[in-house]
């Protein structure tokens, strides 16, 4: 393997293991202070290996950074929570008929099988436009 493909491809590898950190920290962070309102004092959190490998596949997003850059980011936003939504909806379908979905938005209103629910459409907006950023901070 020529030594450019190597390079491309250890960065491209170190960029999913960052994203994959940064979503299961946020993940642990967003499960602890939604414990306090089950007034849940010790914040107790949780997640999955499966959201470490689901926050990884950001690196699928990279291009559509590119892409959608000259836009608003605002449009940016909503861009990127239609695409964590395809990508959710699809992770979501494969890991329920596995008895593996790690959530579960049956109880929210506006959701679609379970699996994505609009009211996370504000949580997804922030993190598309969080991983912009990141993005452009290790490129």
């Amino acid at each position: 393997m020529p030594l450019l493909l190597r390079g491309i491809l250890f960065f491209m590898i170190t960029r999913f293991f960052i994203y994959g950190a940064l979503g299961c920290l946020m993940e642990v962070l967003w499960t602890g202070l939604c414990a306090i309102k089950d007034n849940n004092v010790k914040m107790s959190s949780q997640t999955s290996l499966w959201m470490f490998l689901i926050y990884g596949m950001v690196i699928f997003l990279e291009p559509f950074f590119h892409m959608v850059s000259p836009l608003h980011f605002m449009l940016r936003g909503m861009i990127y929570a239609a695409l964590i939504f395809a990508g959710e909806f699809v992770t979501g379908s494969l890991l329920k008929k596995a008895d593996a979905c790690p959530w579960d938005y049956s109880h929210m209103r506006y959701n679609v099988k379970g699996i994505i629910s609009a009211n996370y459409i504000p949580a997804w907006i922030t993190l598309g436009l969080f991983y912009e950023q990141v993005y452009w901070t290790l490129v």
